[in-house]
Formats: structure tokens, sequence, C-alpha cells
């Protein structure tokens, strides 16, 4: 048996090329289907937490997928808004805590939300280094943000403009990061998080400017009359709030008109939702209120949809890799018809021809496997994480 072991080895050894081939060909028909199907199931797992944590969501009228991703994920588009003063009638409502979300900006491409503590809590974010929020200015960066632009606790992060052209001179706001969140496994690890107020300072609806009522700013004032002092085209907005300068900063108009993207409504208990899903949706066209578990669900419908169509296709291109390796195997065994006179001239048996001739298709199926089940084991433990950084990067 040996001798059977030993020839299937140099036969392997001289015909490596060929058999490479064949064993990367029929692992990958063999692991495709898999992987698509695990990194499916383990992203409408993930979507489904997501959304069962957060049930509810208001917002201004339009699409409910985008209000949906956009308050779950932060990456939709420019969001239609909500007046600030929504928050205070569902916190009136004695139903639902109210948490307050303005996703509009961005730094480098990662998302800025404005928010408060409560977020965090919601969330079970933990701090890593530094401390929370705390005044105007102030940013915590999620672990993935964190790494990818290389800041830490005292560094600074600059708002990115939202066009090259910015005929109203708002100026991007350099912010300071306070605090780096401990890795959560979810969106808020490419989030930057800061205050409300400081997104609304991004868009230009806050505003400091230096002090003009001293000597050395003299030349920058235009008429003084009393304490009303108008200043020339040479006075700038900060874009910076530090210390020295915080005090200067302030907002025209009403607070409770300013724009927020959405409101996360975390119910007391399960009627407290019921009741405030209905108070909402007696009010549809002003505002909008979405169960974020039914639109993902929705979505999920159409993401299994379209694996169903890709899986029959892989599987259609697996059938004809089969038969293109039946038909290289049968080549074969016609191509070694010498090989099989000769080993019985000198002997062989028809079982030790056999298994000869065998070995080379046994060998090719079993190192297959072999690599089609680890491919499987690394799909299903890192599958869904490297392809979130690939697609995030």
């Amino acid at each position: 048996m040996s001798d059977i072991f030993y020839l299937s080895l140099q036969y392997i050894r001289y015909h490596k090329k060929k058999l490479m081939v064949l064993t990367f060909a029929i692992t990958l028909v063999s692991w495709l289907p898999l992987a698509m199907q695990s990194i499916v199931e383990q992203t409408a797992e993930q979507l489904s937490a997501r959304a069962n944590s957060t049930p509810l969501v208001i917002g201004a009228p339009g699409s409910p997928l985008e209000l949906s991703l956009g308050s779950l994920y932060f990456r939709t588009k420019t969001p239609n808004s909500l007046p600030y003063a929504e928050l205070a009638k569902v916190a009136a409502s004695g139903y639902a805590q109210a948490i307050p979300l303005y996703y509009r900006f961005n730094a480098q491409g990662n998302p800025i939300v404005g928010t408060n503590i409560d977020y965090l809590v919601h969330r079970q974010l933990q701090i890593a280094k530094g401390r929370h929020v705390a005044v105007l200015g102030d940013a915590v960066l999620g672990a993935d943000v964190a790494k990818k632009m290389a800041l830490g606790v005292g560094d600074y992060v600059i708002s990115s403009p939202e066009s090259v052209f910015d005929i109203a001179g708002v100026y991007p706001l350099k912010m300071k990061v306070v605090g780096i969140l401990q890795p959560a496994f979810s969106p808020d690890d490419q989030a930057i998080f800061v205050d409300i107020k400081t997104t609304w300072v991004i868009q230009g609806l806050g505003h400091g400017h230096q002090e003009l009522n001293n000597k050395a700013s003299m030349a920058q004032i235009l008429k003084k009359d009393g304490d009303n002092i108008v200043a020339n085209a040479s006075v700038n907005q900060y874009n910076q709030i530090t210390a020295e300068n915080a005090d200067s900063f302030h907002f025209h108009g009403d607070n409770n008109q300013r724009p927020i993207s959405a409101i996360i409504p975390v119910p007391f208990d399960k009627k407290s939702q019921a009741l405030l899903l209905g108070k909402y949706l007696e009010e549809q066209g002003r505002v909008q209120i979405v169960r974020s578990p039914k639109v993902v669900n929705e979505l999920l419908d159409t993401v299994f949809t379209v694996r169903d169509y890709i899986v029959v296709g892989i599987a259609m291109v697996g059938i004809a890799t089969a038969i293109v390796a039946a038909l290289v195997f049968f080549l074969s065994l016609r191509l070694r018809k010498g090989e099989r006179f000769t080993l019985a001239r000198i002997g062989a048996s028809k079982i030790q021809i056999f298994l000869l001739m065998a070995i080379e298709v046994i060998s090719v199926l079993f190192v297959s496997a072999f690599f089609s089940s680890l491919l499987i084991l690394a799909t299903e433990s890192y599958g869904i994480q490297l392809l979130q950084k690939f697609l995030l990067t």
C-alpha cells in the first residue's frame, strides 16, 4: 500500500499546477454560497439588534427608510430637519425620554453627531480615555475614528465644510477631543459626538466675535453709538472655542426653532410606547414617527431576495465548475491509460490500480473541503468586521 501512496505522491508533485487550479476552483465555489449566507445573516442580526434597541424614531416628513438609517447609522444625505421645540413636546407627553440627534455634518467623512449625554447612556457607550462632553466645542470620538485619524485626548478635530464655495462665510470648527469611547462594535465607533449646540455653531447659527471694546481693536470699528458697536469686515469669526472666547459665543433667534435631524424617544414601558405611537400617528404630515424594526425588516426582505438570486447564480457557476472538474479528471484518466497498462503488466492488482487513480480525485476534494472549512470558520468569526472596514475605507 505504501508503494501506491508513493506513486500517487509523485504524480501529484509532477502535476501540481493542474491540481492546484482545480483545488482553488472547487474551494471557491463551495465557500462562496456559505460565506454569503453567513455574512447576510450576521448583517441582518446586527441591523435587527440596533433597530430593536431603538424601536421608535421621530423626524420630519420624508422617507421612513432614510430617517431610520440616518438615526441608526448617521450615513444618509442631509435629512429634513425638525424644530428643536419638538423635543420638549416628546418629553412633555410623559411617555418617553427624548434624545435629540443632529447628524448633518462630518469630519473627513466621519459623521459629527450632535446629541446629549443621554444618547451615550442609551447606547451603553463607555469612555475609555478622558471624559464626556462638558462645554461648547468639546468632542468625544468613537474608537474607530480615534484610531483612523490617530487622535487622542487633547488633540483637535476639524469639521469639513459642506461646500467648497461657502458664500455664507461659515468656517470649519476646530473642536477639542476630550474623550475616546471604548469599542462598541457598532456604528457609534465611526462617529464623533458633540453637544447639539456645537453642531449649530458649525452651521453658523451660533458664533463668537473678537472683543472690540478696547484700544487694540479701534481700527476695526466703523461706528460706535454708546454700547452699540458696528465693526468692519475684518472682524474674525472664531473657528475654535476656547476658555478665553467661550463667553463671546452666542445664538441669534429662538433656540426652539433651531434644527435637529431626529428624536429618539425611549419609552418608559410598552404601554407608553403604544400611546406615543398613537399620538404621533395622529399628527402625520407635520412630523412622522417610524418603527425602526419594521423599516429594517422590510429592507432585509429585499436583501434576502437579492441574496437568493446571487446564491442561485453562484450555484450555477458551481455546477459548471463541477462539470469542468469532472471533465479534467476524465481526461486525466484517459491520459493515464498507458500507466494502468504498465502497472497491470508488472503485477499490480485491479484494486491497487483503482486506488492509484482515485487518490488524485480524493486528494483534490479533501484539500478543497479543508480549505473551504477554514474559510467558512474565518468568515463566521471575522467576515462582517472585515467587510465593514472595507466598506468604510
